[in-house]
Protein backbone atom coordinates (compact mmCIF):
# COMPACT_ATOMS: atom_id res chain seq x y z
CA UNK A 1 0.00 0.00 0.00
CA UNK A 2 1.21 3.00 -1.06
CA UNK A 3 0.53 6.52 -1.67
CA UNK A 4 1.72 8.26 -5.28
CA UNK A 5 1.57 11.03 -7.55
CA UNK A 6 0.26 11.38 -10.69
CA UNK A 7 2.48 9.94 -13.33
CA UNK A 8 0.67 7.48 -15.89
CA UNK A 9 -0.08 8.58 -19.28
CA UNK A 10 -1.12 5.01 -20.32
CA UNK A 11 -4.95 4.65 -20.23
CA UNK A 12 -6.30 1.35 -18.55
CA UNK A 13 -9.70 0.67 -18.21
CA UNK A 14 -11.00 2.71 -15.01
CA UNK A 15 -14.19 2.38 -13.43
CA UNK A 16 -15.63 4.89 -10.77
CA UNK A 17 -16.72 2.85 -7.67
CA UNK A 18 -17.26 5.82 -5.38
CA UNK A 19 -17.55 9.33 -4.64
CA UNK A 20 -18.04 11.37 -1.54
CA UNK A 21 -17.97 15.05 -0.69
CA UNK A 22 -16.40 16.69 2.37
CA UNK A 23 -17.19 20.00 3.83
CA UNK A 24 -14.43 21.18 6.25
CA UNK A 25 -13.48 24.39 7.63
CA UNK A 26 -10.91 24.54 5.06
CA UNK A 27 -13.33 24.11 2.69
CA UNK A 28 -14.87 21.18 0.29
CA UNK A 29 -13.01 18.10 -0.67
CA UNK A 30 -13.76 14.83 -3.21
CA UNK A 31 -12.76 11.91 -2.37
CA UNK A 32 -13.09 9.52 -5.22
CA UNK A 33 -12.12 5.84 -5.40
CA UNK A 34 -11.55 3.95 -9.28
CA UNK A 35 -10.58 0.71 -10.17
CA UNK A 36 -8.78 0.18 -13.00
CA UNK A 37 -7.75 -3.16 -15.08
CA UNK A 38 -4.25 -4.30 -15.35
CA UNK A 39 -4.34 -7.69 -16.51
CA UNK A 40 -2.32 -6.41 -19.47
CA UNK A 41 0.98 -6.47 -17.08
CA UNK A 42 -0.27 -9.63 -15.06
CA UNK A 43 -3.16 -11.97 -15.13
CA UNK A 44 -5.98 -10.64 -13.24
CA UNK A 45 -3.86 -7.34 -11.62
CA UNK A 46 -6.73 -4.34 -10.30
CA UNK A 47 -5.31 -1.66 -8.98
CA UNK A 48 -7.67 0.95 -6.96
CA UNK A 49 -6.87 4.38 -7.06
CA UNK A 50 -7.99 6.61 -4.05
CA UNK A 51 -7.93 10.07 -5.06
CA UNK A 52 -8.30 13.57 -2.69
CA UNK A 53 -9.06 16.39 -4.20
CA UNK A 54 -9.52 20.72 -3.12
CA UNK A 55 -11.73 21.46 -6.40
CA UNK A 56 -9.82 20.57 -9.53
CA UNK A 57 -6.48 20.47 -7.56
CA UNK A 58 -5.11 16.75 -6.60
CA UNK A 59 -3.90 16.98 -2.81
CA UNK A 60 -3.07 13.13 -2.59
CA UNK A 61 -3.46 9.87 -4.00
CA UNK A 62 -3.56 6.27 -2.57
CA UNK A 63 -2.98 3.77 -5.00
CA UNK A 64 -2.56 -0.23 -4.11
CA UNK A 65 -3.29 -3.58 -6.35
CA UNK A 66 -4.19 -7.17 -5.71
CA UNK A 67 -0.64 -8.35 -6.23
CA UNK A 68 0.16 -6.79 -2.87
CA UNK A 69 -1.75 -9.07 -0.82
CA UNK A 70 -0.20 -12.39 0.84
CA UNK A 71 -3.40 -15.32 0.86
CA UNK A 72 -2.52 -15.63 4.49
CA UNK A 73 -2.99 -11.87 5.42
CA UNK A 74 -7.03 -12.00 4.85
CA UNK A 75 -7.15 -8.55 2.94
CA UNK A 76 -7.82 -7.10 -0.71
CA UNK A 77 -7.34 -3.91 -1.82
CA UNK A 78 -10.95 -2.82 -2.37
CA UNK A 79 -11.56 -2.87 1.42
CA UNK A 80 -8.34 -1.55 2.31
CA UNK A 81 -8.72 1.71 -0.16
CA UNK A 82 -12.64 1.79 1.40
CA UNK A 83 -10.84 1.78 4.78
CA UNK A 84 -8.64 4.62 3.59
CA UNK A 85 -11.52 7.11 2.64
CA UNK A 86 -13.12 6.30 5.65
CA UNK A 87 -10.05 7.96 7.70
CA UNK A 88 -9.34 10.68 5.29
CA UNK A 89 -12.97 11.33 5.68
CA UNK A 90 -13.04 11.37 9.49
CA UNK A 91 -9.59 13.50 9.68
CA UNK A 92 -10.22 15.90 7.56
CA UNK A 93 -13.83 16.89 8.87
CA UNK A 94 -11.97 16.49 12.67
CA UNK A 95 -8.03 18.27 11.82
CA UNK A 96 -8.18 19.62 8.29
CA UNK A 97 -4.87 21.51 8.69
CA UNK A 98 -2.92 18.99 10.56
CA UNK A 99 -4.25 16.52 8.13
CA UNK A 100 -3.28 17.99 5.13
CA UNK A 101 0.10 18.71 6.28
CA UNK A 102 0.54 15.28 6.86
CA UNK A 103 -0.57 14.01 3.65
CA UNK A 104 2.35 16.57 1.68
CA UNK A 105 4.86 14.77 3.93
CA UNK A 106 4.18 11.15 3.37
CA UNK A 107 4.37 11.87 -0.61
CA UNK A 108 7.27 13.46 -0.62
CA UNK A 109 10.22 11.80 -1.61
CA UNK A 110 14.05 12.63 -0.77
CA UNK A 111 15.76 13.43 -4.06
CA UNK A 112 18.52 11.57 -5.87
CA UNK A 113 21.97 12.55 -5.39
CA UNK A 114 24.05 10.23 -7.71
CA UNK A 115 24.95 11.97 -10.59
CA UNK A 116 23.79 11.78 -14.41
CA UNK A 117 26.15 10.31 -17.17
CA UNK A 118 26.17 9.02 -20.39
CA UNK A 119 27.36 6.07 -19.43
CA UNK A 120 26.62 3.73 -16.13
CA UNK A 121 29.06 1.26 -14.72
CA UNK A 122 27.52 -1.27 -12.23
CA UNK A 123 30.53 -2.87 -10.61
CA UNK A 124 28.76 -6.06 -8.92
CA UNK A 125 31.64 -7.28 -7.52
CA UNK A 126 31.95 -7.12 -3.56
CA UNK A 127 35.62 -6.88 -3.95
CA UNK A 128 36.31 -2.38 -4.38
CA UNK A 129 39.59 -3.75 -5.42
CA UNK A 130 39.55 -6.89 -7.39
CA UNK A 131 39.08 -7.45 -11.22
CA UNK A 132 36.06 -6.71 -12.10
CA UNK A 133 37.06 -3.14 -10.68
CA UNK A 134 40.10 -3.59 -12.56
CA UNK A 135 37.82 -4.25 -15.91
CA UNK A 136 35.37 -1.00 -14.41
CA UNK A 137 38.87 1.04 -14.70
CA UNK A 138 39.41 -0.18 -18.47
CA UNK A 139 35.40 0.71 -19.05
CA UNK A 140 36.03 4.30 -17.53
CA UNK A 141 39.23 5.09 -19.16
CA UNK A 142 37.92 4.20 -22.27
CA UNK A 143 34.69 6.23 -22.42
CA UNK A 144 36.37 9.33 -20.97
CA UNK A 145 38.67 8.98 -24.29
CA UNK A 146 35.43 8.69 -26.32
CA UNK A 147 34.74 12.16 -24.33
CA UNK A 148 31.67 10.85 -22.85
CA UNK A 149 30.67 10.98 -19.25
CA UNK A 150 30.62 7.70 -16.97
CA UNK A 151 30.03 6.83 -13.14
CA UNK A 152 31.25 3.63 -11.19
CA UNK A 153 28.50 2.26 -8.82
CA UNK A 154 29.40 -0.42 -6.06
CA UNK A 155 26.12 -1.80 -5.16
CA UNK A 156 27.80 -3.41 -2.13
CA UNK A 157 28.75 -0.35 -0.80
CA UNK A 158 25.07 1.72 -1.47
CA UNK A 159 22.21 1.64 0.82
CA UNK A 160 20.21 -0.58 -1.32
CA UNK A 161 17.34 -2.75 0.36
CA UNK A 162 16.32 -6.09 -1.14
CA UNK A 163 12.95 -6.34 -3.23
CA UNK A 164 10.38 -8.09 -1.12
CA UNK A 165 7.84 -8.79 -3.83
CA UNK A 166 5.25 -6.68 -2.43
CA UNK A 167 4.01 -4.79 -6.13
CA UNK A 168 3.81 -1.48 -4.40
CA UNK A 169 5.40 -0.47 -7.83
CA UNK A 170 2.86 -1.15 -9.66
CA UNK A 171 0.65 1.52 -7.70
CA UNK A 172 3.07 4.76 -8.40
CA UNK A 173 6.02 4.12 -10.59
CA UNK A 174 8.28 4.04 -7.67
CA UNK A 175 9.34 1.62 -4.57
CA UNK A 176 8.31 1.49 -1.33
CA UNK A 177 11.94 2.11 0.24
CA UNK A 178 13.50 5.51 -0.05
CA UNK A 179 16.91 4.71 -0.74
CA UNK A 180 20.02 5.05 -3.08
CA UNK A 181 18.19 3.09 -5.66
CA UNK A 182 16.12 6.05 -6.43
CA UNK A 183 19.30 7.28 -8.00
CA UNK A 184 20.46 4.57 -9.55
CA UNK A 185 17.24 4.38 -11.37
CA UNK A 186 17.32 8.05 -12.30
CA UNK A 187 20.97 7.54 -13.78
CA UNK A 188 19.98 4.54 -15.55
CA UNK A 189 17.19 6.55 -17.39
CA UNK A 190 20.20 9.04 -18.28
CA UNK A 191 22.60 6.39 -19.36
CA UNK A 192 23.15 5.42 -23.24
CA UNK A 193 25.65 2.63 -22.08
CA UNK A 194 24.80 0.36 -19.09
CA UNK A 195 28.13 -1.94 -18.65
CA UNK A 196 27.72 -4.44 -15.89
CA UNK A 197 30.75 -6.08 -14.69
CA UNK A 198 30.76 -9.56 -12.08
CA UNK A 199 31.97 -12.32 -10.66
CA UNK A 200 29.99 -16.06 -11.25
CA UNK A 201 29.28 -16.25 -7.28
CA UNK A 202 27.58 -19.89 -6.87
CA UNK A 203 27.00 -20.24 -10.75
CA UNK A 204 24.94 -16.27 -10.86
CA UNK A 205 25.46 -12.73 -9.62
CA UNK A 206 26.61 -11.71 -6.49
CA UNK A 207 23.84 -10.57 -3.91
CA UNK A 208 24.40 -6.84 -3.85
CA UNK A 209 24.12 -6.69 -7.75
CA UNK A 210 21.07 -9.00 -7.54
CA UNK A 211 19.52 -6.89 -5.22
CA UNK A 212 20.18 -3.96 -7.46
CA UNK A 213 19.01 -6.13 -10.13
CA UNK A 214 15.20 -6.65 -8.82
CA UNK A 215 15.08 -3.08 -7.39
CA UNK A 216 14.68 -2.46 -10.95
CA UNK A 217 11.23 -3.88 -11.25
CA UNK A 218 10.09 -0.47 -10.20
CA UNK A 219 11.69 0.92 -13.18
CA UNK A 220 9.95 -1.59 -15.28
CA UNK A 221 6.44 -0.47 -13.80
CA UNK A 222 7.14 3.15 -14.06
CA UNK A 223 8.44 2.13 -17.86
CA UNK A 224 5.08 0.17 -18.72
CA UNK A 225 2.45 2.96 -16.89
CA UNK A 226 4.37 5.44 -19.16
CA UNK A 227 3.50 3.92 -22.15
CA UNK A 228 7.36 3.32 -23.40
CA UNK A 229 7.82 -0.20 -22.30
CA UNK A 230 11.00 0.35 -23.09
CA UNK A 231 14.55 2.41 -22.48
CA UNK A 232 14.79 4.10 -26.04
CA UNK A 233 18.21 4.60 -26.99
CA UNK A 234 20.01 2.53 -24.36
CA UNK A 235 21.99 -0.53 -24.88
CA UNK A 236 23.99 -3.12 -22.68
CA UNK A 237 27.26 -4.56 -22.09
CA UNK A 238 28.21 -7.28 -19.83
CA UNK A 239 32.01 -8.18 -18.39
CA UNK A 240 32.69 -11.04 -16.37
CA UNK A 241 34.82 -13.12 -14.82
CA UNK A 242 34.84 -16.81 -13.32
CA UNK A 243 37.39 -18.94 -11.08
CA UNK A 244 37.02 -21.75 -12.58
CA UNK A 245 37.82 -22.53 -16.27
CA UNK A 246 35.29 -23.12 -18.94
CA UNK A 247 32.45 -20.90 -20.25
CA UNK A 248 29.73 -23.43 -19.09
CA UNK A 249 30.31 -21.23 -16.13
CA UNK A 250 28.72 -18.20 -17.47
CA UNK A 251 25.77 -20.31 -18.24
CA UNK A 252 23.50 -19.07 -15.34
CA UNK A 253 25.13 -16.12 -14.58
CA UNK A 254 24.60 -14.40 -18.36
CA UNK A 255 20.39 -15.34 -18.68
CA UNK A 256 20.54 -13.13 -15.52
CA UNK A 257 21.80 -10.14 -16.94
CA UNK A 258 20.50 -10.63 -20.02
CA UNK A 259 16.65 -10.78 -18.52
CA UNK A 260 17.48 -7.57 -16.33
CA UNK A 261 18.39 -5.94 -19.45
CA UNK A 262 15.43 -7.28 -21.56
CA UNK A 263 12.83 -5.97 -18.46
CA UNK A 264 13.88 -2.67 -19.17
CA UNK A 265 14.30 -3.13 -22.63
CA UNK A 266 17.85 -2.32 -23.17
CA UNK A 267 19.52 -3.52 -26.62
CA UNK A 268 22.19 -5.89 -25.90
CA UNK A 269 25.46 -4.88 -27.06
CA UNK A 270 27.90 -7.40 -26.50
CA UNK A 271 29.71 -9.17 -23.92
CA UNK A 272 33.60 -10.06 -22.99
CA UNK A 273 33.30 -13.38 -20.44
CA UNK A 274 36.84 -14.39 -19.03
CA UNK A 275 37.22 -17.81 -17.11
CA UNK A 276 40.06 -19.84 -15.70
CA UNK A 277 40.88 -16.38 -13.00
CA UNK A 278 41.76 -18.42 -10.32
CA UNK A 279 44.58 -19.75 -11.95
CA UNK A 280 45.45 -16.42 -13.68
CA UNK A 281 44.73 -14.62 -10.65
CA UNK A 282 44.98 -10.94 -12.12
CA UNK A 283 43.17 -10.27 -15.49
CA UNK A 284 46.10 -7.54 -16.29
CA UNK A 285 48.16 -10.71 -16.59
CA UNK A 286 45.76 -12.18 -19.44
CA UNK A 287 47.22 -10.99 -23.01
CA UNK A 288 44.76 -8.78 -25.11
CA UNK A 289 41.98 -8.93 -22.60
CA UNK A 290 42.69 -4.89 -21.85
CA UNK A 291 42.30 -4.31 -25.90
CA UNK A 292 39.20 -6.84 -26.39
CA UNK A 293 37.54 -4.75 -23.32
CA UNK A 294 37.88 -1.42 -24.95
CA UNK A 295 37.17 -1.95 -28.20
CA UNK A 296 33.75 -3.95 -26.87
CA UNK A 297 33.07 -0.54 -25.12
CA UNK A 298 34.20 1.29 -28.32
CA UNK A 299 31.83 -0.57 -30.44
CA UNK A 300 29.07 -0.42 -27.76
CA UNK A 301 29.28 3.38 -27.94
CA UNK A 302 29.13 3.64 -31.82
CA UNK A 303 26.15 1.47 -32.04
CA UNK A 304 23.02 3.05 -32.90
CA UNK A 305 21.56 2.69 -29.40
CA UNK A 306 24.19 5.38 -28.22
CA UNK A 307 23.83 8.21 -30.71
CA UNK A 308 26.00 11.06 -29.90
Amino acid sequence: MNGGRALFTMAWKRALLEKREVRTSEGRYTITLEREDLSVLYPAMERYTLTLRAGKKEVAVFRTNTYEYSPTVGLDPRSVARQRARIWEERLKDEPLDFLEYLTKEQTRRLPTLPLTDVLVIQGSPRADGNCSILAGWVAEEVKISRKSVQVLLPDDMEIHPCIGCYQCYNTGACTFEDEMEGVVRALRCARLLVVCTPVYTSTVPAGLKALIDRCQALHAALNFTGRRRMEGTCGLLLGVCGRQGQENFACLAPVVEVFMENLGIVPAGEVLVDGIDRARDIRTIPGLEGWVRKAVRTALSTSCCPS
